[in-house]
Parts: C-alpha cells; sequence; structure tokens
C-alpha cells in the first residue's frame, strides 16, 4: 500500500471498495502546480494499482478518486477534491481552510447533500515519495523491562521551544529534542520512557485558526504514517529528522513512546472537509449510523470513528504500527481514547480484531502497548478491562491521590492506589506494571496548579471558560493563584513533594509529566490544547525552588530504581504466607500496629502505613526474595500525628530515607523499633529496616523542629489518632 520506491520506479497502490476510477495527480517538487493525471491501471482484492517507471523519491503526488456521491448511501466520492494518501510517509504544505475543501457546497441548500465542484488542490497540502533508507549505526532499543520503566510525558515543541541551550532555528523540532544538552537533562531525571504528544501529521481546525489559535497537543491526524514537517528544521526531511531524534534518546538509553490517535480523523462529521478517507472510500473507513448512513457514529466526541471493524482500517493501523516500529525505532505507542480501537459494531470487546491482532503480531506484541481506556461512547470506561499485554493510563490512581492530600479520600481507597490498583489490574495474569499511574498529563492542570487553584481559568481558549474539567481535585492551600503568604507556599511545596513520592513509590509504572519536576505552571489553564505559546511551553527560568524539586524527584527515582521492593512484579496480596512467616503489605496505624476492620472504616483516618517486607515472595517461586524492608507513612491530616514505628522480626532500627517536610535534610538518621515519630500534618516518609546497630545522626532535633505548625486548611477535618491517644 502507499507509494514504494524499488530503486528504478515507484508503486502506488490505494484501497478503495466502492470506488470507480483513480486518479494519481502528480506535482511540481513545491505541490503548487498539478503537472499530470495517470488513472491507475489495474484493480485487484479492492486495491487500485499502479507502477510508475522512473518515478523516485522526492516525487509529489495525491489522488483524484470517483465514484457515487451518494451521501444517504454512505458514499461522498468527488473527483474535484485532492486527497491525501493514507499510507504517505511525508507531506508537503499545510492545508488552507477554504470552501473548496468541502465536497458539498457550504451555505447552499441541502448542505451536505449537495455536491461542490471547486478544485481543491491549491489549498492542500500533498504527498511525497520518500527513500526510507538511514544510517542507523548500532542503534538497538533500550528495552526497559517494564518493572523499571518510569514515562515522562512531553510535547516536542513545548518542550525546547524555549530552551535556552537550543539554538533559536531548532527550538521546537525533532532536531532541538536531540540536543545533548536536552536529551541528557531527561535522562538526569531518572526516567526511562520519552513519551511524546502526537507527531504525526495533523491539521488545525479551521475555528481555532479564525480565534488566533492552533491545534497545539495535535490530536487531530490526517496522516499516520508522516511525521509533521512542523516539527522538523528541515520540513523536506522530517522522517530523517525523527529518526536522527530517536537514535540520540536510545543512545542515552531512554525509550520512546508515541502517542498515537487511530480513533478519528480531522475529517469531522457530515460537515466536515474532504481531505483523506472520506473522499477515497468514506462508507469503509468511518463507522457510519445503520439505518441513516449519511451520519457518522460519534463515540470520539471528534465527529467521526474509524472503522477497526473494517479488515482494510485495521490493516491500515497496524501497518501504521509496525511501520513506526521497524522503520522509525520507536518502541511503543500510548493509544489515545483505545476504547474505540477495542469497539466492535456490538461495543467494546476485549477481544476485538484490533486488541487481538497485537497480541499474536510478532511485531507490536514486542513493544509497549498504553491505552488511554475511555471515550465517549456508551460503555466506553474500561479502566482494567483491557486484556494481558496491555497497560492503561488509571485516572483513579490520579484522582484518588489528588483527593486524599486535600483531606477528602478514606486510606482504604489511597490504600488500593498504592498496590497498583489490583481491585483493578489483578486478572487473567496481567502484572502491576499494567496500571499506568500519574497524578498529571497534558489534559489538566500542571502539579503546580493543582496545589494552586481551586478553579480553570481557560480563559484564553476563548470559550467563557466553559471548556475543560471542573472535576480537578484540586485545592490552592487557602488563595487562589500566585501568593507571597510563606506559610501557603510551604504547604504547596510539601503537597507537590507528597504526590510526587507517592507517584514513584507506588506500585505500577510511574507517569511524570514533563515541567512538574520544577513545578511548571499553566497559569490555572486545564485544557490548553489550542495555546502555542508561553501558557503551554515548558519555561526553563527554573530558579531556586525549582532546582532544589528537580533534586528531589531524583531523589525519588534512584530509590525507585534501588529498591526492588518499590516495582515488585506480582500483586500485594496482605495475606500470611505460612511457608515463609510473612505478609508482603502490612497496614499499619498510627499506634504501629496492624490495621483493623473498624480503622479501615473510620472515615475520618488520614494517617496510615505501608509495610513492605522484603522476605516475601518475589517471584513464583516459593522463596524468601532477600529485599530490603520499606515503611511508608502517609498524614493527609491537617495537624501533626504521632507515629509508632512498628515492630519486625529480628529488627533493631528504621533507617529514614526521606520526609517530604524537610526534603533538604540528609538520609540516614535512625529510630528505634517502637519509638513514636512526629509526622507532620500532609506529608509523607520513607524508611529502611537496618537490622544492624547504627549510631544516631546529630539533628534529629531539626527533622522535628517546626512540625507542630498546621496548615490552614478551613474544614472539620480529624485524625483518627491524635498526638493524645496515639501517645496513650
Amino acid at each position: 500500500m502507499g507509494a514504494t520506491w524499488d530503486g528504478l520506479g515507484v508503486n502506488f497502490a490505494l484501497f478503495s471498495a466502492h470506488a470507480t476510477k483513480v486518479e494519481l495527480c502528480l506535482f511540481d517538487a513545491d505541490g503548487k502546480q498539478e503537472l499530470e493525471r495517470i488513472s491507475l491501471p489495474e484493480y485487484t482484492d479492492e486495491v487500485w494499482h499502479g507502477y510508475l517507471p522512473d518515478a523516485r523519491p522526492g516525487q509529489v503526488y495525491a489522488y483524484r478518486v470517483h465514484g457515487p456521491y451518494e451521501p444517504e448511501a454512505g458514499h461522498r466520492f468527488n473527483p474535484n477534491k485532492l486527497l491525501l494518501d493514507p499510507y504517505a510517509m511525508a507531506h508537503v504544505g499545510e492545508l488552507k481552510w477554504d470552501h473548496a475543501c468541502f465536497g458539498y457546497t457550504i451555505g447552499a441548500e441541502g448542505d451536505d447533500l449537495t455536491f461542490d465542484e471547486r478544485d481543491s488542490a491549491p489549498f492542500m497540502p500533498k504527498c511525497r515519495v520518500v527513500d526510507p533508507a538511514f544510517t542507523w549505526g548500532r542503534d538497538t532499543p533500550p528495552g526497559v523491562p517494564w518493572e523499571r520503566t518510569i514515562f515522562y510525558e512531553t510535547h516536542v515543541r513545548g518542550f525546547t521551544k524555549l530552551h535556552p541551550a537550543v539554538p533559536e532555528h531548532l527550538r521546537g523540532t525533532f532536531a532541538g529534542l536531540s540536543r545533548e544538552e536536552v536529551v541528557s537533562y531527561i535522562k538526569s531525571l531518572g526516567v526511562t520512557s520519552v513519551e511524546l504528544l502526537p507527531i504525526h501529521t495533523f491539521i488545525n481546525d479551521s475555528h481555532l485558526l479564525e480565534k488566533g489559535l492552533t491545534n497545539y497537543w495535535g490530536y487531530n491526524t490526517i496522516g499516520f504514517f508522516a511525521p509533521d514537517p512542523r516539527y522538523a528544521a528541515s520540513q523536506d526531511f522530517a522522517f530523517s529528522e525523527f529518526k536522527q531524534m530517536v537514535a540520540h534518546m536510545h543512545h542515552a538509553g531512554l525509550e520512546v513512546i508515541l502517542d498515537v490517535v487511530y480513533n478519528h480523523t480531522a475529517e469531522g462529521n457530515e460537515r466536515g472537509a474532504t481531505l483523506c478517507f472520506k473522499g477515497i472510500d468514506n462508507a469503509s473507513y468511518y463507522r457510519l449510523l445503520p439505518d441513516q448512513r449519511r451520519f457518522y457514529i460519534n463515540d470520539t466526541g471528534t465527529g467521526n470513528t474509524l472503522n477497526l471493524s473494517h479488515p482494510r482500517v485495521l490493516q491500515m493501523v497496524t501497518d501504521s504500527l509496525r511501520y513506526w516500529v521497524q522503520e522509525m525505532h520507536v518502541d511503543g505507542f500510548r493509544f489515545d481514547l483505545a476504547t474505540i480501537l477495542g469497539r466492535e459494531p456490538e461495543g467494546f470487546d476485549e477481544g476485538g480484531g484490533f486488541l487481538d491482532s497485537c497480541r499474536q503480531d510478532p511485531i507490536l506484541s514486542g513493544v509497549k502497548l498504553i491505552a488511554e481506556p475511555w471515550d465517549c461512547g456508551p460503555g466506553g470506561y474500561q479502566v482494567g478491562g483491557f486484556p494481558p499485554g496491555w497497560a492503561e493510563w488509571n485516572d483513579r490512581f490520579r484522582d484518588t491521590t489528588r483527593d486524599f492530600w486535600k483531606g477528602d479520600t478514606p486510606a482504604s481507597e489511597m490504600a488500593a492506589r498504592l498496590s497498583a490498583s489490583a481491585d483493578k489490574f489483578d486478572h487473567r495474569g496481567r502484572k502491576p506494571w499494567a496500571s499506568v499511574n500519574f497524578v498529571t498529563a497534558h489534559d489538566g492542570f500542571t502539579l503546580n496548579d493543582v496545589v494552586s487553584y481551586n478553579e480553570k481559568h481557560n480563559e484564553a481558549n476563548g470559550e467563557d471558560n466553559k471548556d475543560g474539567s471542573s472535576n480537578n481535585y484540586s485545592w490552592n492551600c487557602g488563595v487562589e493563584g500566585p501568593t507571597d503568604d510563606p506559610e501557603i507556599n510551604a504547604l504547596r511545596d510539601r503537597q507537590v513533594r507528597n504526590m510526587l513520592a507517592g507517584l514513584m513509590l507506588s506500585q505500577g509504572t510511574p507517569m511524570l509529566l514533563a515541567g512538574d519536576e520544577f513545578r511548571r505552571t499553566q497559569q490555572g489553564n486545564n485544557n490548553a490544547y489550542c495555546q502555542d505559546n508561553e501558557i503551554s511551553w515548558v519555561n526553563w527560568d527554573i530558579g531556586e525552588q525549582g532546582e532544589s524539586l528537580i533534586g528531589f524527584v531524583r531523589q525519588l527515582t534512584a530509590l525507585r530504581h534501588k529498591y526492588p521492593i518499590l516495582r515488585r512484579g506480582r500483586f500485594l496480596k496482605g495475606e500470611f504466607n505460612e511457608e515463609l512467616g510473612v505478609k508482603d503489605v502490612t497496614w499499619i496505624n498510627a499506634n504501629g500496629e496492624e490495621m483493623r476492620q473498624e480503622d479501615w472504616e473510620d472515615g475520618n483516618m488520614r494517617c496510615f502505613g505501608m509495610l513492605l517486607d522484603g522476605r516475601a515472595q518475589a517471584t513464583g517461586i516459593r522463596r524468601s526474595s532477600g529485599d530490603a524492608t520499606m515503611l511508608l507513612v502517609l498524614n493527609a491530616h491537617y495537624d501533626v500525628v504521632h507515629f509508632k514505628l512498628p515492630q519486625v522480626a529480628g529488627a533493631q532500627h528504621w533507617v529514614s530515607l526521606f520526609d517530604t517536610n524537610v526534603p533538604d535534610l540528609g538520609e540516614g538518621e535512625t529510630f528505634d523499633i517502637g519509638e513514636t515519630y512526629e509526622v507532620t500534618g500532609r506529608s509523607m516518609l520513607l524508611f529502611e529496616l537496618e537490622k544492624q546497630a547504627m549510631r544516631r545522626p546529630q539533628g534529629r532535633a531539626a527533622r522535628i523542629a517546626g512540625a507542630r505548625t498546621p496548615d490552614r486548611q478551613a474544614s472539620a477535618e480529624t485524625a483518627a489518632v491524635t498526638p493524645e491517644n496515639a501517645e496513650a
């Protein structure tokens, strides 16, 4: 399929089950002048094809497809409209919105049932034949095991647009992201896998352009095989520049994960433009209403839904994925609105054609596959519902974490999220890594804004602040937006560290949003999809506070990499193993005792511990793992809680690894078994069990100093265990 160069010429092949004729249109190098039209002579298994001798890479082309224009039957053929090749590996030029780009006459009586005869070629981007040859050298995929994976989500343009170490002409490009200073910084954070927002060629929505905005995120794909030339310093060679970026990432040991959009296209609904699929074979490429085929099924909320139940559409998507793995060397994919990909005519089916094809494919089954497990259709929320081999974004972790540190979610719910959401994912042999934990992502508040704003502030989007979610589980700590109040700022700092620590030290796979490691802000905008400006771009004027937080994040990732107990490959059961004489996890109350049922049922319980026993079985083999034993302590109460460090057989001391209340103090301070630790209001701690006696270093008084200062939340919260009854 597509345009394939064999060294002597180019073969052109285009699927269309209902076309009556397909014309190949050849253009000059700039794509501005049509030079020739050639009817593809062969039609085999619903594929129109023809071989053009002496054609070579660099040839600019597109198609015109003839067939019935019968919208009520689902057919929208119009040879006056120039069409992009779905398999094009490079695009030339950008779409210039004009009424000629629509298959019907806008404003005419009958609307999309009319037929427009204007030529759209002057306004359309075109396709270019490419030579895929590239010298990869010794490039090999990093092959990061799932248990060690830490995702870092970012945007090609936004990450380097303001970066001082990137030459201005390279900022916002694949080449800019390849710079040693950029790659080294990402690597230094301890993350393993860079997840890029969509880089497939996409279209800027006309309604955004009219408001002076743009589709910054890029979830509006029109070319599933072509990197968008807007992200290339040399637009004619975007595909090779992308490969160079991947090679640089791999050289540093970093994986490249692509956020991909196979659920819909940029053509919209029946009133949308005719740019590609709609004019090639509308009835095959899209899901149409069975009894009103003029209209589209809109499970995506974008106007149309790709029909992956059709074998040729399924082939196109899997061909695209294999192309990006084999030819472009990417290491995995995050699928936008992935429930769509599992939909069959009767609804979501985890045994659907696409999901089955990925599981059995020798190429795709070997890379990371991550689902955004929801869409807008009926039964669209499917967290935990994807088949083995898939990981999923876990929004339950996001919402619970935010709500817990506000003081509004019970300990029982938070405990489930710390344990890789076994209630959702522990079935069919799935592993804890299947839960991709995140507190923030591109869609929503940044971490700084989660602790700085109660309300969204999307006025810049031009929709009267009506767009974006109003249910953010955020808390401004007393003042909306920036403040000079030192107590509020101290609380915000602690809350940020709490959520980062919970993210990195929970079972499952963590995902960090770029810039959260130094508190990047979007000024309260939680839907910056259209903001290609300083609202979305990463501001590298980090400052002392940001540098300190970066150091804390590096400490967290180092701990996760160092201690296997923090990234177990088995779900924690909390059951006593008679053979080994241990529990893999024990939940501890502030009295240093195992949590009882009444503790879990106490709606005011806000302080508890998670004891991970390193002696517990770590694999399917029944033997002690010999890992470190760790204790996480979380206090979401607004005041100090006296927490008694629990007894563990054969141990004498607990060694402090961090306390989010005093992040600058070094680790290594020791505490006796049964000793009481004053846990600051809204803070989190990590201890390692030390079986050998250690001399207590100086400075404990500094650790406790100031811990009794409550924060300012105006609420009626109470802790299940108060300082008074804890000591009693």
